[in-house]
């Protein structure tokens, strides 16, 4: 028993050692895209420093108990939802502010570089989330279509929130994440499967429809709902890139290239020879892909699928419903991440500003992601407290 009640004992070291593999893999890749020169700037010192910051984070961040995130649960989806309210309605021509790709996405703090609130919302949302639907699952003991309906209602507008000013930046990428982590809590949330096939089927309907009227009702959809050309250029060059080869087609025929050139044992480290933009941040994967084939992106690939085994077992572990809430959302952003970058550089997903998971560039993505990792490691600490030593005579 004493000896379950020691830190070393309690901590996750199998996912500190699958976040080491990561930087390991961060810095490689982040070093060999740095060569074809766009910006002539060394970014692994900074990567490191980032997953330093982010070791810190962690360890804070488990300093806390899961009691006590759920206890402060709106106070932080309430502080997050200020930094947006905050980004929002300050003026472009403020130094505190920054724009990138046609987006209000970031706020620019001398000495520390440009930040993402949206990056660390997606963590405070989780929270929230996961407070709100168990509250709700435990005045609710009896389950009826009225409070499945009530507790869907509840999550819609929490959702709606954070919603609206992300999509005012515009920042669409950042939006599906949280329509992604919203689905995930959804299916577990015990809303009767009555209630999620329809709702489910109709979005997914919707979706299809929107991209259907995006290539032959452009007109309707701008005068309408306000789309902007910018959006639909994006579903243009997914869908034909090689007919916009220098304009917003040419990210994806230089991943194609990039990613197709390595074939299977790729090029070696720093061997690339295809110009791919925004090599070290978003198109990442097309670094991998052509230094190291298809054989170092399976491996990269299948690294991100022991992350989310270990954390899925670790959900499975827990028997606290916040924490599974929690540890759900934190699984769906990340599965999420993964899928859609990786499916973009491929011609499988359109492009979207989303990075690859603790590999590709960036403070706030970094960050962020540790943030979300801090809760699993804070929960399943303080779940073996509980386990273990909650009672002296056990």
């Amino acid at each position: 028993m004493k000896l379950n009640n020691r830190a070393s004992d309690r901590f996750d070291w199998t996912l500190a050692f699958i976040l080491l593999l990561f930087l390991i893999v961060s810095a490689v890749a982040i070093a060999s895209a740095q060569t074809t020169g766009q910006y002539n700037i060394n970014f692994v010192p900074s990567q490191i420093q980032w997953y330093v910051v982010g070791a810190v984070i962690i360890a804070v961040m488990m300093y806390f108990d899961p009691e006590q995130y759920k206890k402060a649960a709106w106070i932080i989806y309430g502080g997050g939802v200020f930094l947006l309210f905050l980004l929002f309605i300050l003026p472009e021509g403020m130094d505190l502010v920054a724009r990138r790709n046609n987006a209000k996405s970031w706020f620019h703090l001398p000495g520390l570089g440009s930040i993402q609130p949206a990056e660390f919302m997606k963590t405070f949302y989780i929270i929230g989330a996961a407070r709100l639907i168990t509250m709700h699952n435990e005045k609710h003991m009896n389950r009826t279509r009225q409070t499945d309906l009530l507790l869907l209602g509840k999550i819609t507008a929490l959702l709606a929130v954070p919603l609206f000013f992300i999509l005012e930046q515009p920042d669409l990428g950042t939006a599906l994440v949280f329509i992604a982590i919203t689905a995930a809590l959804i299916l577990v949330s015990g809303i009767s499967w009555k209630i999620i096939v329809p709702l489910f089927a109709g979005v997914a309907a919707f979706g299809t429809l929107l991209i259907w009227m995006a290539v032959y009702m452009q007109d309707f959809l701008v005068k309408t709902f306000g789309f902007s050309a910018y959006q639909f250029a994006r579903i243009y060059s997914w869908l034909d890139p090689y007919a916009y080869p220098s304009d917003e087609g040419r990210h994806l025929i230089t991943s194609l290239n990039a990613i197709g050139s390595g074939m299977i044992g790729g090029k070696g480290f720093q061997g690339r020879e295809v110009y791919v933009p925004e090599a070290h941040t978003d198109f990442i994967f097309s670094v991998i892909g052509e230094d190291w084939g298809f054989i170092g992106a399976s491996l990269v690939i299948s690294l991100y699928f022991v992350l989310i085994y270990h954390l899925t077992k670790t959900t499975l572990q827990l028997k606290d419903p916040f924490s599974t809430y929690v540890c759900t959302g934190i699984i769906a952003m990340i599965t999420f991440h993964v899928f859609q970058n990786v499916g973009m550089t491929i011609q499988l997903l359109p492009i979207t500003g989303i990075p690859l998971p603790l590999i590709s560039y960036g403070g706030s993505s970094i960050m962020g992601n540790m943030l979300a990792l801090g809760l699993v490691f804070s929960m399943k600490f303080h779940h073996r407290t509980y386990m273990f030593s909650a009672d002296p005579e056990d």
